[in-house]
């Protein structure tokens, strides 16, 4: 495909639109042969309808991805992003605070909701198998000037995600009490998983929509947009939330329902921007197929993210049996609050992570490797401050946020002496997290997926599995830093030694 560098036209004159154009570039008055054939080619590119829309997607791709000084652009990117992440965290947090609350039942439903939570984080895994895996692509389309690639990658990640929901839904409906017991279910709080999940399972293709389209919203740089999505869905999360729980006193069966509610607004904010012109690319009937070769590629780069999310669910079930069978229901309750303490500090950076990443997949695209070297130097600087700051905090001060969950005293000295060990290898965690999202970025999807199965497949449910058997409970908890500390310098040296590589070759293609 042929492009033309909008800086060739830098006079104002009447153009195909009836707009303002650009004419012959006054730098080149000393060479008339230079005026004459530019001069020619406009004229002959303002006969060609193609040639048209490829100087018009140029003008308009040349944009803030690209020439945008970079720390303003990652502000910009990333404010918006770590907002919504944020707003996510409470979305999810706020059901369990408000539930752990709830008058004589608290504990018990909490922890109903524990055991309930490997099949939502599977739901979502789901969701980030299609946003995840084909938002970076569509990104490097739009960064190649490829406006119908990234569309047909769009489309067909809407239908991948139709179809998750509806096997999903059917899937959970059947099989989820004999599930829940697997999971670390007792007699005791089945009845509140099943409560939950009743309800929540309905919201499903809610859920897949709002969270695996919206990714498809920041890879166009527009992540306020993108927030907004979030934010309208949390804020009315956590009013229902008040609402069906403590006024219409319908306690586990409120917090669902919430749910659901607030994530079908936000599917509907996410679908109405995507079919708007204001989206530059669109969800369109003509173009609402799924092909085969997008989906594929959307897969292949989707699994990665997919695994980081759906192994959360294995790795949930490991941690919940080993806590009942060397502990008891209190302890089952204590790791749905350690992993929630876990996703204030993770989340958020997530959100910068996922901001950034339409900076390296545009400029990958590009071949802009300067400034892909420049931004991932910035995210790592960050995550690895973030995650190391935020984990001192925790530690030094684990019973305040036990405290925010639950009043029951024997559940918060289990977390006061266990969520120090348990999150004590975030303090380095932030360095997987730069690269594994550099490598989504710039459409590494082997390499993504050895990180994802590294520190989740390969460390933490063997640990999990072995060390209680020396070390009891105590044990369970041990496994997670173990792991993280691992994955990290692991990552962290694959990294080193393969990121100028990936420049290289992707130059001589």
């Amino acid at each position: 495909m042929i492009t033309i560098d909008k800086r060739f036209f830098c006079q104002p004159r009447p153009d195909f639109c009836g707009n303002t154009r650009s004419g012959i570039s006054k730098k080149s008055g000393k060479d008339w042969r230079k005026k004459i054939c530019q001069a020619l080619l406009w004229r002959l590119l303002n006969r060609s309808n193609t040639f048209k829309v490829i100087i018009m997607n140029n003008i308009k791709n040349d944009n803030k991805l690209e020439t945008m000084p970079l720390r303003k652009l990652i502000i910009n990117l990333a404010l918006p992003s770590v907002t919504a992440q944020l707003i996510n965290v409470l979305y999810n947090i706020v059901d369990r605070i408000y539930i752990g609350k709830i008058p004589e039942v608290g504990l018990t439903a909490l922890t109903g909701l524990g055991v309930s939570l490997p099949i939502i984080t599977l739901i979502s895994a789901f969701a980030a198998f299609v946003g995840m895996g084909g938002a970076p692509l569509a990104a490097i389309e739009l960064g190649k000037n490829d406006k119908s690639k990234a569309e047909e990658i769009l489309n067909s990640g809407f239908i991948l995600l139709i179809i998750f929901s509806v096997t999903l839904t059917l899937f959970f409906m059947i099989f989820k009490t004999p599930l829940l017991y697997k999971f670390g279910a007792s007699e005791n709080t089945i009845s509140y998983a099943e409560d939950y999940l009743n309800i929540y399972l309905i919201g499903t293709i809610f859920v897949q929509t709002a969270l695996g389209l919206n990714p498809f919203i920041s890879c166009q740089g527009n992540a306020r947009t993108a927030m907004i999505s979030v934010l309208i869905g949390a804020i009315l999360n956590i009013v229902l939330d008040y609402v069906f729980i403590f006024i219409f006193r319908l306690g586990i069966k409120g917090a669902a329902l919430a749910t659901i509610t607030s994530q079908g607004v936000s599917a509907i904010w996410v679908l109405r921007f995507l079919m708007s012109k204001k989206s530059l690319i669109q969800i369109k009937r003509a173009n609402f197929k799924l092909k085969l070769f997008a989906a594929k590629k959307i897969m292949t780069l989707g699994i990665s993210p997919f695994i980081m999310q759906s192994t959360e669910s294995f790795i949930i079930i490991i941690l919940n049996s080993g806590l009942k069978k060397y502990g008891n229901d209190f302890y089952v309750g204590s790791l749905t609050v350690m992993q929630s303490v876990m996703q204030l500090i993770v989340i958020p950076i997530q959100g910068v992570t996922q901001g950034v990443q339409p900076i390296i997949s545009y400029n990958f695209g590009s071949g802009n490797h300067g400034r892909i070297r420049k931004t991932f130097k910035t995210i790592l600087f960050f995550s690895l401050t973030a995650t190391m700051i935020s984990g001192i905090i925790v530690i030094l001060f684990p019973k305040l946020f036990a405290k925010i969950f639950t009043n029951d005293e024997n559940l918060i000295n289990i977390i006061d002496s266990y969520l120090p060990i348990f999150i004590c290898g975030m303090c380095t965690f932030g360095v997987q997290m730069a690269c594994q999202a550099t490598f989504i970025g710039l459409g590494q999807a082997k390499i993504s997926l050895f990180m994802a199965i590294l520190r989740k497949i390969l460390l933490l449910i063997p640990l999990a599995l072995i060390l209680p058997i020396f070390l009891g409970v105590s044990g369970v908890y041990l496994a997670e830093p173990i792991a993280d500390f691992t994955a990290a310098t692991v990552t962290g040296t694959i990294f080193f030694f393969s990121f100028e590589k990936i420049l290289k070759k992707s130059l001589s293609i």
